[in-house]
């Protein structure tokens, strides 16, 4: 499984997960560690993020308007999939 998303995305699962452990006890109500992770992701997927895009997902992170675990998101993605 692990395999097929680092081939799709293009990031490799050791970084993923370094990702997720410098976050552990991160503050996602502060819109500078918010603005902090977008970046680090953008960056890691080699994506970039307009500022309109950036500011969008930050207004969706700290209204808490994104999921908080895997089950939550799963059925949001399956929800607009449905649609």
């Amino acid at each position: 499984m692990f395999e097929k998303i680092e081939k799709k995305t293009g990031v490799k699962m050791t970084e993923v997960f370094k990702l997720a452990q410098s976050l552990q006890g991160a503050n996602f109500k502060d819109e500078k560690t918010v603005r902090n992770v977008v970046k680090k992701v953008s960056s890691m997927a080699n994506k970039s993020v307009s500022k309109e895009k950036e500011d969008m997902i930050v207004k969706a992170i700290l209204g808490g308007k994104v999921p908080k675990d895997l089950a939550s998101m799963e059925k949001m993605l399956s929800k607009k999939k449905r649609k």
